[in-house]
């Protein structure tokens, strides 16, 4: 990350972030980035804190203590919708996407004037989501709609893209699928930060990876790191990595 004394902005930064579910104290000072052209994930037990680090992010919840920094700029406190068209975009684990429009309908509403991201780029890493643009949201399987998800997370430009386990309970097949899909929108140039669960899907795209216990980072690691120390893995997670 240092380059002699320069430093590259992060695309995202969050310090020292302290956030409430009521009287709930969920996170407890977690602090972490995305770099450019990054991928991050942030690994932890249930009950860790993980959505709740990404909603605190888009400001879907409010932190009552630190700072949100997208590209160096701070929006900390804004409201979600302002965060959201500042570039930061959050594909939530219920993935939001509307049941009664078609496919096509479902993107053609997040279209954005300005965006890198239109129809074609979206159908060219999305094939699946071109040859059923005329079907039913609610007819979709739970791949094609966290695929419709991420697509219409990408027509709003983001500038880092944040995935909340998006290939939980999917089919093996399926998951190839999108982790290839994440690994272009990365080339793309959209640095992403995923909460997931599965260390094959994490050790197969992350650069860095974080684990979150109980609402602070108690490690971080790199790719290599990661791989050659599933002792550690296993500590903080409790599975074999």
């Amino acid at each position: 990350h240092d380059h002699g004394g320069y430093r590259m902005t992060p695309a995202l930064r969050l310090t020292d972030l302290h956030s409430y579910y009521g009287k709930s104290h969920i996170l407890q000072g977690v602090t972490l980035e995305v770099g450019p052209g990054e991928i991050v994930t942030l690994l932890g037990r249930n009950g860790a804190g993980k959505s709740t680090t990404l909603k605190s992010a888009v400001g879907l919840i409010t932190p009552r203590r630190g700072r949100v920094e997208l590209q160096g700029r701070d929006v900390t406190g804004l409201p979600a919708h302002r965060i959201t068209s500042a570039g930061l975009a959050l594909v939530p684990e219920d993935r939001g996407i509307f049941q009664l429009l078609t496919v096509e309908e479902n993107l053609r509403i997040a279209v954005r004037r300005g965006s890198p991201w239109g129809m074609a780029e979206i159908f060219r890493i999305f094939p699946r989501l071109e040859e059923r643009r005329r079907n039913g949201g609610g007819q979709l399987s739970g791949g094609e709609q966290q695929m419709l998800a991420i697509a219409r997370a990408l027509l709003n430009g983001p500038k880092v893209l944040l995935l909340d386990e998006p290939v939980e309970g999917l089919a093996p097949i399926i998951v190839e699928e999108i982790v290839a899909q994440i690994r272009q929108i990365r080339d793309a140039g959209v640095p992403i930060l995923l909460v997931e669960q599965n260390l094959a899907v994490c050790s197969q795209l992350a650069d860095r990876h974080y684990v979150l216990e109980l609402g602070q980072i108690v490690h971080c690691a790199t790719a290599s790191q990661f791989r050659n120390d599933p002792d550690t893995i296993d500590r903080y997670l409790g599975v074999k990595a």
